[in-house]
């Protein structure tokens, strides 16, 4: 009688090991948003690469069901909350999308401040670890990062002085963007990505600011004719942050094994990997302008240098909002242009 208790207790535990074995070799799948369509650089080139790896490094036990172009519903400023809210588990998009909301990390939009893609979207990383968590908590960050130079890309007439933009409507992206324009002259007009296409067509606005990597995926290509690039050797204009977050209960609801895959594939290295798909994109989407027979001028810096000037005061005005709202702002801007120095090669 012993001896078949024994029995029966090794098989319950042999069995409860199967299942807990079971449970924990369960395949996880994560369902990943973001805004643009698959044609676009952020899904072809980081979010699908991205997806692939976790599936190749867990043994097919993690993956990812991709909607782009907003399929979960929504809008482009809601996704942000649709990972901290659960809607979806992983999230790609611009923080400047919801002005207000992150004060801080506004500083790497300021004007002329990014010397290049990489180096700005690295600086975010550390700065965001030092001294910005808090704009974050409600979130597990993978990455950030920057896109490559902005570009004008108008309708009618190319962009080589500040007379050019006067009383012109340009598309701008963010809040510190269209204090920007409107300082340089421009009339800034501020909507997001996915409705460029149709407000170049119909005339809402005479030109938009983009990177060159965005150009195929909404045909600027084919609704601009002039090219305004400026020069290599200055600061960039401007430049959007982009997160890439998770779920923070999806995230510590993995199973041990699968955070270290996930873990092994966010973080500095894939922060770098997408600033680099991005200046990858920039290439395409030059030879697509190329290819459609758009015209080309550069803004030289001598020019660039007058518009510095005159941005000044949205640089003011930021480290002045960011103080009242009990932050040191002089501080942070000085973190941040240490920070972009550091890494600045």
């Amino acid at each position: 009688m012993k001896l078949r208790h024994t029995l029966v207790a090794l098989l319950y535990v042999i069995h409860a090991g199967f299942f807990v074995a079971r449970v924990d070799a369960q395949e996880v799948v994560l369902k990943v948003h973001h805004l643009l369509p698959p044609v676009a650089t952020g899904h072809a080139k980081l979010i699908a690469p991205w997806c692939e790896r976790l599936a190749k490094d867990s043994g097919g036990r993690l993956k990812c069901q991709i909607y782009p172009a907003m399929q979960l519903g929504g809008t482009s400023a809601q996704l942000f909350d649709q990972v901290k809210d659960g809607v979806a588990d992983v999230t790609w998009g611009v923080t400047g999308y919801t002005p207000g909301r992150f004060p801080k990390v506004e500083v790497f939009e300021l004007p002329f401040i990014i010397t290049n893609a990489i180096a700005s979207s690295q600086a975010i990383f550390e700065f965001v670890q030092r001294y910005d968590q808090d704009e974050f908590r409600d979130v597990h960050p993978l990455a950030f990062h920057q896109h490559g130079p902005a570009v004008f890309h108008m309708r009618d007439i190319p962009v080589n002085t500040l007379a050019d933009l006067k009383g012109r409507k340009v598309r701008a992206p963010t809040r510190v963007t269209n204090k920007l324009l409107a300082d340089l002259g421009a009339t800034p007009v501020g909507i997001l990505a996915p409705q460029v296409p149709e407000a170049l067509s119909k005339g809402v606005v005479d030109g938009v600011l983009f990177p060159w990597e965005v150009v195929p995926a909404f045909k600027i290509d084919e609704l601009t004719r002039y090219h305004s690039e400026t020069d290599p050797k200055y600061n960039q204009l401007y430049s959007s942050v982009f997160f890439f977050a998770m779920n923070r209960r999806k995230y510590d609801a993995l199973p041990v094994e699968l955070r270290k895959v996930l873990d092994a594939n966010s973080g500095m290295e894939l922060t770098t990997r997408f600033a680099r798909a991005f200046l990858d994109g920039d290439v395409a989407g030059r030879d697509a302008a190329i290819k459609a027979g758009g015209r080309f001028n550069t803004i030289p810096a001598t020019e660039l240098e007058k518009w510095r000037t005159l941005a000044q005061p949205v640089v003011d005005g930021w480290v002045k909002d960011v103080t009242d709202k009990g932050h040191d702002g002089k501080k942070l801007l000085e973190a941040a242009r240490a920070l972009i120095a550091k890494y600045t090669k």
